[in-house]
């Protein structure tokens, strides 16, 4: 459907363009083929560039767009289709992503998966997933889960939400790859405290404090992310990049830090 659509837009667009041109007693037959070339060329791009679009809001028979997800109650039947962005754990036939589409992101718990298929699931890859929303400590989540693989490749890009702490329209933005800028560290802590595990750091902007998560099973098997990130001593300016992840408020699980 997307490549036929791009090539009737540019067969009409191309027409259109030549259309416009006025043409002279000594434009010649090489003139006018650069002509329709450059103007083809030129319809292809903005075809290829609606097609897009179109294809993206088009959703599969039974998918909810994300807005239908959020609405939807909790402990009922989702369906979606969505990106991996990262994987956090496989162990025994289950795994736990990060995803996202264009419009929201969800984290999907445990869903069945084998280790041959985990392997499959690169970031990027689009996965339909049918599952039951649910919400632990606020998180909200789909656990249950089944997926299928599905052509199509999306990488999110982080989102500044630095204006959005302590207000309550940074929940909207649940899951979703997020960066923070300009904070200070106020401390760092070890889950069961001593290093090898989950690591806390508070951050603060503003005089307010906020809390960050190095989630051990995302990203702990990084050494030098782990070691920035415990090095980091009070007074420190960062940026930082994550999923922003809830647990009885915001909690960020940090995937960047860049020491200013």
């Amino acid at each position: 459907m997307k490549k036929t659509l791009a090539v009737v837009l540019t067969m009409g667009l191309a027409l259109a363009f030549v259309g416009c041109g006025k043409e002279t007693p000594a434009q010649t037959t090489e003139t006018a083929a650069e002509a329709v070339s450059d103007a083809a060329t030129e319809a292809e791009s903005v075809a290829e560039e609606v097609a897009e679009e179109v294809a993206e809001d088009v959703k599969a028979e039974g998918v909810m767009t994300y807005a239908e997800y959020a609405a939807a109650e909790l402990d009922s039947e989702v369906v979606v289709e969505t990106y991996v962005q990262n994987k956090q754990s496989w162990w025994e036939d289950k795994a736990t992503f990060y995803t996202q589409d264009q419009d929201g992101a969800y984290f999907i718990y445990e869903m069945a998966c084998s280790e041959e298929d985990y392997n499959k699931l690169t970031p990027g890859t689009k996965i339909k997933v049918t599952g039951t929303k649910s919400e632990w400590s606020g998180e909200v989540e789909i656990v249950d889960a089944t997926f299928e693989i599905e052509e199509g490749n999306f990488i999110a890009e982080a989102v500044d939400v630095t204006d959005l702490l302590g207000k309550d329209e940074l929940i909207d933005k649940q899951n979703q790859l997020v960066s923070f800028t300009d904070m200070t560290v106020e401390s760092v802590a070890f889950k069961n405290e001593t290093p090898g595990d989950d690591i806390y750091l508070t951050l603060s902007k503003d005089g307010n404090n906020y809390d960050f998560c190095l989630e051990y099973y995302l990203n702990g098997s990084d050494e030098e992310f782990y070691n920035l990130v415990s090095g980091l001593e009070a007074g420190q300016t960062v940026d930082v990049e994550g999923f922003l992840y809830w647990y009885e408020g915001a909690n960020p699980h940090i995937t960047k830090v860049t020491v200013k």
